[in-house]
């Protein structure tokens, strides 16, 4: 993984692994959700936003190649809380990954992830776990009447979207691992948290969380269901 974030840093500029705070990082994912959510015709779907456990951001991942491919980011993963009465916290990723093959270049790229179930939220919440084997993943569907038609995405334990060059549309991620950002937590928190404690604990919102929050309740639909449409969900 060292090689990877080497091999990256030094395809891109210097703005973007590491220089960016987690503030920073915070209103860079806020910035890209609201900006996918405002164009509905080419955005997510947001009966599958009112049905996702989490959702997952990582503004900004770096992809690089020169034969050997890396891909590194970090975001945030935010859920639903237990009282199904809003979002909770947000807990600190990293999206991590690896090629072999005749390739050269570099990207940035925004990554959007709802987890639509609760197996996959409980994959969220391990300390590592990889797209496509340990948890079911299928590029998702775009635009305000887009449905999830086929068993891929009807079975898919999460669903991935992707923006670059300011295209928009599903994109596979098989094969990446994500797990939590500690070093990213203690600086948000003041305190080294695991995501489970985060995700499932009751850590109260940081400030710099606000604008994420509110750009979640406003495309949600989840807000005015019942419990028993919320059973449905899960």
């Amino acid at each position: 993984m060292k090689a990877i974030i080497l091999a990256v840093s030094m395809l891109l500029p210097a703005t973007g692994l590491m220089a960016r705070t987690v503030q920073e990082r915070l209103h860079d994912a806020t910035a890209v959700f609201n900006e996918v959510m405002s164009t509905p015709d080419r955005g997510i779907p947001q009966d599958l936003l009112a049905k996702a456990r989490c959702v997952v951001i990582i503004p900004g991942e770096k992809k690089a190649a020169f034969v050997v491919g890396g891909e590194y980011g970090r975001g945030f993963a935010v859920c639903r809380k237990e009282s199904g009465t809003g979002w909770g916290a947000p807990a600190a990723v990293r999206m991590e990954g690896a090629s072999v093959g005749f390739q050269i270049g570099g990207s940035s790229t925004d990554l959007v992830l709802l987890v639509m179930n609760q197996d996959g939220m409980n994959k969220l919440l391990r300390d590592k776990f990889t797209l496509g084997a340990d948890a079911s993943v299928a590029a998702g569907p775009v635009g305000r009447t887009a449905t999830a038609e086929t068993d891929a995405m009807l079975h898919a334990e999460i669903l991935s979207w992707s923006r670059s060059k300011g295209l928009f549309g599903g994109v596979s991620v098989a094969g990446s691992t994500l797990r939590p950002d500690m070093d990213e937590n203690e600086h948000l928190y003041g305190r080294r948290l695991g995501n489970r404690e985060i995700i499932m604990g009751s850590i109260a919102r940081p400030p710099a969380a606000e604008a994420l929050d509110h750009a979640l309740d406003r495309y949600s639909m989840f807000k005015g269901e019942s419990s028993a449409d919320r059973s449905v969900h899960q």
